[in-house]
C-alpha cells in the first residue's frame, strides 16, 4: 500500500467512525461498499466532505464517474492524486 492509500485509508476510517477497523485491514484493491467495507452511501458523502476539506478538491454526488471513483481506496486514492490541490 502506498503512502496516500494509507492517507487515504485513516481518513476513511476517520470520517465514517470506523472504530474496529485499522488501515492495515483495509485492502488496497476491496470494495469499500457492500461486500468489502460494507460502507453505504451516507458513507460516501462524508468521505467526500472529508476529500474536500483535505484535498482541496470536491467530489459531486452527481458525477457520473462516483462508482468508479469510490470502487476501491486504490481507485479513490488516484482520483485524489489527480485532482488534489492541498
Amino acid at each position: 500500500m502506498s503512502p496516500l492509500e494509507q492517507e487515504v485509508a485513516q481518513l476513511i476510517i476517520d470520517a465514517v467512525n470506523l472504530e474496529d477497523v485499522s488501515v492495515d485491514d483495509i485492502e488496497a484493491e476491496a470494495a469499500l461498499f457492500r461486500d468489502g467495507l460494507g460502507l453505504d452511501s451516507i458513507d460516501a458523502l462524508e468521505i467526500s466532505l472529508a476529500v474536500s476539506q483535505r484535498y482541496g478538491f470536491q467530489i459531486k454526488a452527481d458525477d457520473e464517474n462516483n462508482q468508479h471513483i469510490f470502487a476501491s481506496l486504490r481507485a479513490l486514492s488516484q482520483h485524489i492524486a489527480a485532482n488534489r490541490t492541498k
